[in-house]
């Protein structure tokens, strides 16, 4: 038997290499069974087509798939096996394939997923591989099938140049070699025809033929010259391909998700409609893209040519191929998605709605709704805008970041432009059939320009009147051109009706009347008009608060809004600052028009009141009303106060105040809520706030607080927040009344002292006052008068004669005080005890206290005092003493009775009972 491809000598030196190493044969299973188990899994038809592809010719090869008695055998044409192939299928690490020319490379190993005894048969001569004989050279039961070739004697069938047989171990599956036969058409250029079973399917232009009929597709390809890649070395290929596949029906059937082919399957899963067929450098397994230059280059130039698979589909078929955002498959599948969208953005392909022009991406704008009479309506209008029906292509263009555009953008594209009021219309009936589908979009219409019967054309038709009766005349009226009237501007605002409805339509031009005469317009008609259908209307003031806009002429010529101006001579500008805001009305106007029409605009005839039903926030432009609305425990529910307070004089506030109480509804709002707030914290009076002061008869805040300067009634003052009497009732009251007894210049009464320390420490006892949040004054009044910075809260009667500087009060108030002050208790520095020991004596054996308990009715205590000749504390003199449970007393009246009251817990009856000690038969003590 003759062995042309030198397998002889093959055999040896794979066996040699084994003897000499017995680790090579474990490294040669290993890899043969890593292609097998790994990377050539389920690939065995498109691995035996990609071999003979490679050895196709010009004209195509044929591929033959059969089965003859449990025999698989795939016949092919082209060129025969080489000496180079035989030695690259026994190398498991070598291929012979050439610049895209070749016959088996490591790809043959699929045929062992089937199969232990491959044989290769071809009109140059045939090999065999067998598993058996190969254990039996190696003398090993693990060995490799593919390193040890023999020769045959086998000849391939008539017509074939090469027939690989496999002897099968199980049976094959004809029926998935059949639905891969139309995609292995499309992958690989070399094949034109692939037999199977007898079943045939060939390929004709961009058409594949089969048993079932005929497929179509559209294909792309290109080709060019790799650069150069040093990760590839020497065997890298120079020539590059590519080929993009779409298979069509009644339209492109875009891919869900599939594999990158290079050119057969890998494992880098794709996820773009069409399949991509490319020369890929690969890994050794052939599942993986090899990444480096070559790899880049290819996949750029991938994506360069994606475009042109939408230039060959119709318009409306082209967005269903562009990636649609999804989480990318694989890195390869992220490259390739994001370099594609990046050329579908600049490339142009979408077809605009004015002249058929294809767009790019980038430049395109699409309509938010697919309106044929929209887009042509609007489209002279809109630079770029697509074809009405490419909205339905939304998410897809999406990807490619064509704006979309929202009806808004189409009125702001329509706003500033002129034509003819016939032309409006048309628009919008196209408009309305949208808003008849989706009311939504009403919201995006506010700003619709409509045409005018004076030949203006203004921004949205809110405001704007569609006249029942012929008002073109009357200046600064909104009337809709006749021929532009239609239903949809109703839905938008326009209305219909007379003065009433033609007033509020108005709104925008009164809104806008102070800055047109500002700038040299003259408003005078607009104003006329405004005024004579305020008049018709019979509206009355605070019915229309946006009337206040309305610009009219002050004293001096020029224009001002009509809430701040004044009618001539009315007293509210008596009360106001120089520098007040408030202007006064030109008289020509004033005598024209009645006050009550003038004022139902806004113009001011008195403080204005402000009233909300249902108040939400701060938001009623009253001066400080955010400071008021904080002030509050709770949200108002309803809000009723004056206005322009702050305008006020600060000299004037009593005749401000005379004035407000003049009136009965400015009189009703006066006396509380935001008013009431305001005037308490910012009304003036000698340029103190209201609560510097006294009233006259509020006599226990003699030396406190001085009485108010003004000749303002009583109750008026009270009113203003001048103060009544001696109350404690914020914290802000706590630091004015600390501020008053610190300040030296005072002269204040030991009452009034007692007083004021008294309703400081019951604030803070009852939460009215936090101590935390004011800081302690600096000094303090002491009982007698003095101030001080070392004083002490006296907390016990008995210490007093021992405490310098100290402030008085009951006992159980005397530590909140203490703390508000930040001084100590007097107890917390007193001496322990008396300096002399004294005798003790019991109260029954003192006639005089029996007498005095029995005149009050009152038991006499157990036990008795320590009588001192001379009671001393720390060398200082003192009645009576407290140590513990003992009671000391010097011998004298006044001791005896603050020992006998507080030891009877009779301490507000001490000077009593020291008077009835004194002479126990005074009855009148």
């Amino acid at each position: 038997m003759t062995d042309p491809f030198g397998t002889a000598a093959l055999r040896e030196s794979v066996l040699g290499s084994w003897r000499s190493s017995p680790t090579r044969l474990r490294e040669d299973t290993n890899a043969e069974e890593d292609l097998v188990l790994g990377g050539y899994r389920d690939r065995l038809l498109i691995e035996l087509a990609q071999n003979a592809a490679d050895a196709a010719g010009a004209d195509g090869g044929v591929l033959r798939v059969s089965l003859v008695d449990s025999e698989l055998r795939i016949a092919n044409t082209g060129e025969p096996l080489t000496r180079q192939g035989v030695e690259a299928l026994a190398s498991l690490r070598a291929s012979a394939k050439q610049h895209g020319v070749g016959r088996f490379g490591v790809g043959f190993a699929a045929v062992l997923t089937v199969c232990d005894a491959p044989r290769i048969v071809s009109t140059s001569g045939a090999i065999a591989f067998d598993v058996e004989r190969t254990r039996r050279e190696a003398g090993a039961d693990r060995v490799p099938v593919l390193r040890l070739p023999w020769p045959t004697d086998e000849t391939p069938p008539d017509g074939f140049t090469t027939e690989v047989r496999l002897p099968l171990r199980d049976s094959v599956d004809l029926d998935e070699f059949r639905r891969q036969a139309g995609d292995i058409l499309l992958s690989l250029d070399g094949l034109t025809r692939i037999e199977i079973g007898g079943d045939a399917w060939w390929r004709d232009g961009d058409e594949i033929h089969g048993p079932d009929g005929v497929t179509r597709w559209v294909v792309v390809r290109d080709h060019g010259e790799l650069p150069p890649d040093p990760a590839l070395g020497a065997e890298a290929r120079l020539q590059w391909t590519i080929c993009w596949s779409l298979r069509m029906d009644d339209g492109p059937r875009p891919r869900d998700t599939d594999v990158l082919y290079a050119p057969t399957p890998t494992d880098e899963r794709l996820s773009l409609p069409a399949r991509l067929i490319a020369s890929l450098p690969v890994e050794p397994s052939r599942r993986r893209i090899r990444p480096g230059v070559a790899t880049d280059h290819v996949l750029a130039a991938a994506a360069r040519a994606y475009p042109r698979l939408l230039d060959q589909l119709e318009p409306g078929d082209r967005p269903k191929v562009v990636p649609l955002p999804r989480f990318p498959l694989s890195e390869v599948d992220e490259k390739l998605r994001d370099a594609v969208l990046k050329q579908l953005r600049v490339s142009p392909w979408l077809p605009s709605a004015l002249d058929d022009k294809p767009l790019t991406p980038a430049e395109a704008r699409l309509l938010p709704v697919s309106s044929k009479e929209l887009a042509e309506s609007v489209a002279p209008y809109v630079p770029g805008l697509v074809q009405a029906e490419f909205v339905d292509h939304a998410s897809a263009l999406a990807a490619l970041d064509v704006v979309q555009l929202r009806l808004s953008d189409v009125v702001d594209a329509l706003t500033g432009i002129s034509r003819p009021a016939t032309e409006w219309r048309e628009l919008y009936v196209a408009l309305g059939k949208i808003v008849d589908n989706d009311p939504s979009a009403l919201e995006d219409l506010g700003a619709l320009p409509v045409p005018l019967a004076d030949g203006r054309t203004v921004p949205g038709p809110r405001g704007v009147l569609i006249a029942d009766v012929d008002l073109s005349s009357m200046d600064g009226v909104h009337v809709v051109h006749p021929d532009a009237v239609h239903p949809l501007l109703e839905r938008l605002g326009a209305r219909h009706g007379g003065a009433d409805e033609l007033l509020a339509a108005m709104a925008g031009e009164v809104e806008h009347s102070l800055e047109d005469a500002e700038s040299g317009l003259d408003t005078s008609g607009l104003v006329n008009t405004v005024l004579r259908l305020v008049t018709e209307a019979g509206v009355r003031p605070g019915d229309e608060p946006w009337l206040g806009a309305l610009a009219l002429r002050d004293t001096d010529g020029g224009p001002r809004r009509a809430d701040e101006l004044a009618l001539p001579g009315t007293k509210f500008l008596t009360v106001l600052a120089e520098d007040s805001p408030v202007g006064v009305l030109a008289d020509d106007i004033a005598t024209q028009w009645s006050p009550q029409v003038l004022t139902a605009v806004g113009v001011l005839n008195g403080f204005t009141i402000v009233v909300d039903e249902a108040p939400t926030g701060p938001d009623h432009d009253l001066a400080d009303e955010a400071d008021w609305w904080d002030d509050q425990p709770e949200p108002p529910l309803r809000l009723e106060a004056i206005r322009d307070l702050d305008l006020v004089a600060d000299d004037a506030w009593p005749a401000a105040i005379r004035l407000l109480a003049s009136e009965p509804d400015t009189w009703r709002v006066m006396r509380g809520g935001y008013t009431a707030w305001w005037i308490a914290h910012h009304a003036l009076l000698a340029g103190e706030p209201p609560a510097h002061w006294r009233l006259p008869d509020a006599r226990e805040l003699t030396g406190l607080h001085d009485v108010a300067p003004t000749d303002l009634e009583p109750h008026l003052q009270e009113l203003m927040g001048v103060r009544a009497e001696l109350a404690v009732e914020s914290t802000e009251d706590a630091e004015d009344l600390l501020d008053r007894l610190a300040d030296p210049s005072r002269t204040i009464t030991r009452g009034t002292i007692q007083r004021a320390y008294l309703a400081l420490a019951e604030a803070v006892r009852d939460g009215v006052v936090d101590p935390a949040d004011l800081d302690p004054p600096p000094e303090v009044r002491t009982a007698d008068g003095e101030v001080t910075d070392n004083g002490a809260v006296l907390d016990v009667p008995w210490l007093a004669p021992v405490t310098d500087g100290y402030v008085a009060v009951d006992a159980d108030l005397a530590s909140p005080l203490a703390e508000l002050l930040d001084i100590p208790l007097a107890s917390d520095a007193a001496p322990a005890a008396p300096d002399s020991d004294g005798d003790p004596v019991r109260w029954t054996d003192l006639g005089a206290v029996v007498d005095a308990c029995d005149l009050l009715g009152i038991p006499v205590p157990a036990g008795g005092p320590i009588v001192h000749e001379g009671l001393e504390v720390g060398g200082r003199r003192v009645p009576w003493w407290v140590e513990g449970e003992t009671v000391h007393c010097e011998d004298s009246t006044a001791g005896l009775g603050r020992a006998l009251a507080w030891v009877t817990d009779r301490w507000a009856d001490r000077h009593l009972l020291a008077a009835l000690l004194e002479d126990p038969e005074n009855q009148d003590a």
